[in-house]
């Protein structure tokens, strides 16, 4: 399985994600060149060698109309000091590009995350959030890179590391605020992620949206036979290299290990099974499923089995301790061999549909969701069968 892993030990951005992952990529210039290509306004990609601490990679950097800026700013709507851009704005900017319909919805996405997660921050609707001219169009094009690059490279799963976010305080359009910042702690919300001793903005809006369109799991980096290594240079000096790792490389098939915690029940109602159920999958199982079963004194009974990871094992029996009427369970270890699974949209003559992609052990297996699917069905008064049907000639 192509397999790409992102060492995110110095965080995320960008312009790192960007030279990282251009690294990979056998002529590395071509790509830049399609990138200035784009017409994206004012907007110059450079690329160029960078060392830090000894470790040579790439450096990129993006200037519009000639001047130069990292993350954009975001200011509300009586401030006039610059230009500015809202969420539909930078959509028209968007429709006016040479992108591929996958790419463009991805960078559609990664941005709406970011300005989502400054609507949150600032408690302020999604459509009065307004970004500084330059600031925008610079993450427009690190965002449109780094799409165009991940559909370039193609890779069947993303793994990440846990997320370096850096300590301390980070200046901005509205003052001094904690690192990691509101909206990138927002954006890494179920992300592992971590300080440390350097002070600083290691993990960007930019880079944490970006990160968490693509990353299929974060985690230690899996068995792999690498075949490319690239390294995407900060502009920060540190006592650490300041760099995002890429490697690209050959995964076998995914399998790991599921705890399995099981007891059986003999005097809860079905209402009373079904909301057991639905907590413990909400407090983390990967399954939860029950079987009829015989029981002493002759009663029906019903076996409840949960399947967990095991560091979810203590919170899963707390919860089935409290939503069951137990007084025991059982615990035993299971091999699980999985396929990888990711989900994407698809544009049809029905409207963007989503779908879920299954690939391993040398098969592939496309499934559309089922809304959707129902969606179509009920507009056309025809059954889901018909509408799977129909999107099979498409």
């Amino acid at each position: 399985m192509k397999t790409l892993y992102l060492d995110c030990g110095m965080g995320a951005a960008g312009d790192m994600l960007t030279a990282a992952l251009i690294e990979l990529l056998p002529d590395p210039d071509g790509f830049l060149a399609e990138l200035n290509a784009l017409g994206i306004p004012g907007v110059r990609y450079e690329r160029e060698s960078a060392v830090r601490c000894g470790i040579t990679g790439s450096h990129i950097t993006v200037t519009v109309n000639g001047e130069e800026e990292g993350e954009p700013h975001h200011h509300h709507e009586n401030e006039h000091h610059h230009h500015h851009r809202d969420l539909h704005g930078v959509e028209h900017i968007l429709s006016h590009f040479a992108l591929p319909p996958q790419v463009r919805e991805n960078v559609s996405a990664v941005y709406h995350r970011i300005a989502e997660a400054e609507s949150h921050v600032h408690g302020r609707p999604v459509e009065e959030i307004h970004f500084h001219e330059v600031g925008a169009m610079d993450a427009i094009a690190d965002i449109t890179a780094v799409c165009l690059l991940m559909e370039r490279i193609a890779p069947d799963e993303v793994v990440a590391s846990a997320v370096h976010v850096g300590s301390g305080q980070v200046q901005c359009a509205h003052g001094i605020l904690p690192v990691p910042a509101p909206a990138t702690a927002h954006i890494l919300r179920g992300v592992p992620i971590y300080g440390g001793e350097i002070t600083g903005e290691l993990c960007t809006p930019t880079g944490a949206a970006l990160l968490r369109q693509f990353v299929t799991r974060f985690g230690e980096m899996p068995v792999m036979t690498v075949d490319a290594i690239g390294y995407g240079m900060g502009k920060k000096e540190f006592g650490r290299a300041n760099c995002v790792r890429a490697l690209l490389g050959e995964t076998e098939d995914r399998a790991d290990a599921v705890t399995e915690l099981s007891c059986n029940l003999d005097d809860m109602t079905a209402e009373e099974l079904g909301f057991a159920a639905e907590q413990l999958l909400a407090g983390g199982a990967l399954e939860v499923y029950t079987l009829p079963v015989g029981m002493k004194k002759s009663r029906p009974g019903t076996l409840l089995r949960v399947l967990c990871h095991e560091e979810q094992k203590e919170e899963i029996l707390r919860l089935i301790f409290r939503h069951t009427t137990t007084i025991g369970v059982r615990e035993a270890r299971l091999h699980r061999y999985l396929l990888e699974r990711s989900s994407e949209t698809v544009d049809t003559p029905y409207g963007t549909l989503r779908r879920k992609r299954s690939t391993g052990y040398g098969v592939t297996r496309l499934k559309y969701e089922y809304d959707d699917l129902a969606r179509i069905a009920r507009e056309k008064g025809i059954s889901i069968a018909e509408v799977r049907a129909l999107l099979e000639e498409i």
